[in-house]
């Protein structure tokens, strides 16, 4: 079958430009095969970074149907199903008194379907979060120098043990086998919300090593690795949650999992007054569980109230309090919610649940 692949193409001195190519394809051929056929057969001055071609070296990230991907593990078929799998959806989400009043402006007739593409289509771009050097390669720098910031490696005092091998038991071992599963691929990183607004944050990628270090038995430096991922928002507090680092990673390390386990080692060692993102999580949980979702004023002004500073913060927040105020954003009152016992039980038994599986 034919298949068009847009690739959008730019340099560091002129902006971004599709530039479409047609390869007679089939479905069990991978990204990588058809751009190594463009770039062999049609056009030779197309740029892009490959390796193994096997899923192990991480080298041929790069945006595929506007979610970053390996070109060597995604194929044309799974592409193209995905695609139609997405159109599906969207059509699906239009409400029937839209239908009918398609239908109304027919004179009763069905109205055709939008014309289709003659070809199926498939984009390709770069990855984001990172400046381009040359149509699909990226300065990968800031991601190495963020993941060099978490120091992902055995602490040095670890190995100040002449007499004997440092051994891990399979258990100990364990710990570390998903987050050691990471290629260094860049597609979480690429896709990090809380990267694209926060340049300091050091991305998913850098703090799923941090934990492997936290996990790792071997390694000395726990309490200080806790401190330094704790501080501001350029560690795990600069995450947004938005859980697409883990819908990208193709060897399913899951980083945001990584990152909740860091700030449960967090939680476990502070205090509610230590810093506001700790006694945030700390109040909003125990709030829930008093009153059964969250009574929002008693947690703005427990919130900011636990030092000066903070309650300097708080006063900085009243104009827009006032304006949510006028809006009908706040609310005047507080009723517990009728199955608050029920939340504090479950609650209670996640925690419960969390505490045995780290012991």
């Amino acid at each position: 079958m034919q298949v068009r692949f847009n690739v959008v193409r730019q340099s560091q001195t002129s902006g971004p430009r599709v530039q479409s190519y047609v390869l007679e394809v089939e479905p069990g051929n991978t990204i990588l095969d058809c751009l190594n056929r463009i770039k062999w057969e049609q056009d030779g001055s197309l740029a892009f970074r490959k390796n193994c071609r096997n899923t192990i070296c991480g080298s041929c990230s790069m945006r595929i149907n506007g979610r970053s991907a390996l070109a060597c593990k995604e194929n044309v078929g799974s592409e193209l199903a995905r695609l139609q799998h997405i159109s599906e959806i969207s059509l699906g989400q239009i409400s029937e008194g839209a239908r009918l009043n398609i239908v109304e402006n027919k004179g009763g007739q069905d109205a055709p379907p939008p014309p289709a593409s003659k070809l199926p289509e498939i984009t390709i771009a770069p990855m984001g979060n990172m400046p381009v050097v040359k149509d699909l390669v990226v300065d990968m720098s800031s991601f190495w120098n963020h993941l060099e910031a978490v120091e992902p490696y055995v602490s040095s005092n670890a190995r100040h043990i002449p007499e004997r091998e440092f051994l891990q038991t399979p258990e100990e071992r364990a710990k570390l086998n998903q987050t050691g599963n990471c290629i260094l691929c860049g597609a979480c990183y690429s896709e990090c919300n809380g990267r694209e607004v926060n340049p300091d944050f050091v991305g998913p990628h850098a703090l799923a090593k941090a934990y492997r270090m936290i996990a790792d038995s071997r390694d000395s430096k726990t309490e200080e690795r806790v401190e330094k991922y704790n501080e501001g928002t350029s560690g795990v507090w600069g995450c947004t949650r938005c859980f697409y680092c883990n819908v990208v990673c193709p060897m399913e390390v899951a980083p945001l999992d990584q990152i909740s386990k860091i700030k449960h080692e967090i939680l476990d060692r502070k205090d509610a007054v230590s810093s506001q993102p700790v006694r945030h999580r700390k109040l909003l949980l125990d709030l829930v569980k008093e009153g059964g979702w969250l009574n929002e004023r008693k947690f703005a002004i427990k919130l900011f109230s636990y030092s000066f500073k903070a309650s300097q913060e708080l006063i900085k927040l009243g104009p827009l309090g006032i304006r949510m105020l006028m809006r009908g954003k706040i609310p005047f009152s507080f009723e517990p919610s009728e199955g608050a016992p029920v939340v504090r039980k479950l609650i209670e038994s996640v925690q419960n649940l969390d505490k045995k599986s780290i012991d």
